[in-house]
């Protein structure tokens, strides 16, 4: 457990070897990273912390930003002396990893970013009803009610009943009003302006059906000069439904080796798909909590 400005903010600590964070996404923790996790921490030091507000970290004193994290983040790296950090994030966490390489330009070597964007403001009818509609919906409905559309929009499929029934859980119950305030953040965020500054390398993972625009993601890799792999068949929750090319890439970037062929951007299949979380995870650690 770390002290950020004297609220509690909880992370783990697995393996060794090149410091990588794992930063998750909106309505989750870190134990989101329990089946990349194993894959990473016999060559590197993976650090997973749950985000201001989520999981077992306390809420911020003011309101939730995507700044406001990334420094609390920056803050744990430090405190830990861990310098030039490989930076992961996945969703809200894309966005939150882009503010901190932004933040520190020259200190984020790798940066590998999953179903997100670099702007999340209101400038498109179509994020327009993504954000009016999920926030009212959740204001009336509440998480709890709210939680298997989601979780059904995450994993639509027969065979994901697994990763549908974790996800409902795990969103059931995250407060409403944290979950609308972490929404209305990302909502706040852009980086338009600010990529000129990069310096990292850059990945991005993006799902050929997500519901934040393939377009645009393409769009973004293109100025940034960044790799793009486009994951056929998978939804919003890749890191789940598409756990070998996820943890493949990973491991190609972050040992700069050449990215998994395009024959390979596939969706798990359902013979292959793993149980929800596997033994010994870091999602049972997480859930011992501090």
């Amino acid at each position: 457990m770390f002290l950020y400005g004297g609220r509690r903010l909880h992370y783990l600590v697995r393996g060794c070897g090149a410091p990588t964070l794992l930063i998750h996404g909106l309505g989750a923790s870190g134990a989101d990273w329990a089946f990349q996790v194993p894959a990473l921490e016999s060559q590197f030091h993976v650090i997973v912390p749950d985000l201001p507000g989520c999981g077992h970290s306390a809420a911020p004193e003011t309101r939730y930003s995507i700044p406001g994290m990334a420094t609390a983040l920056w803050a744990l790296l430090d405190a830990l002396e861990l310098r030039l950090p490989n930076i992961v994030g996945f969703s809200l966490g894309g966005a939150v990893a882009l503010e901190m390489a932004l933040q520190r330009p020259e200190s984020v070597p790798r940066l590998l970013l999953i179903n997100s964007l670099v702007n999340y403001r209101i400038d498109h009818w179509t994020k327009w009803c993504r954000a009016r509609i999920d926030a009212a919906l959740v204001r009336i409905f509440g998480m709890r009610r709210m939680a298997p559309m989601i979780a059904a929009r995450l994993f639509p499929q027969p065979w994901q009943r697994p990763m549908r029934e974790r996800a409902h859980s795990v969103i059931s119950v995250v407060p409403a009003t944290t979950y609308l305030a972490m929404a209305a953040a990302l909502e706040r965020w852009t980086a338009i302006e600010r990529l000129d500054t990069l310096r990292s390398r850059i990945l991005m993972i993006a799902a050929e059906s997500d519901y934040t625009p393939l377009a645009e993601k393409r769009e973004m890799t293109a100025r940034l000069r960044a790799d793009i792999v486009v994951v056929r068949g998978s939804r919003h929750g890749t890191p789940f439904d598409s756990i070998a090319l996820t943890n493949g890439c990973l491991s190609a970037l972050l040992n700069d080796r050449a990215l998994p062929g395009p024959e390979s951007w596939v969706c798990d299949e359902p013979e292959r798909a793993p149980p929800v979380a596997p033994e010994d995870s870091i999602a049972a650690e997480h859930a011992a909590g501090p």
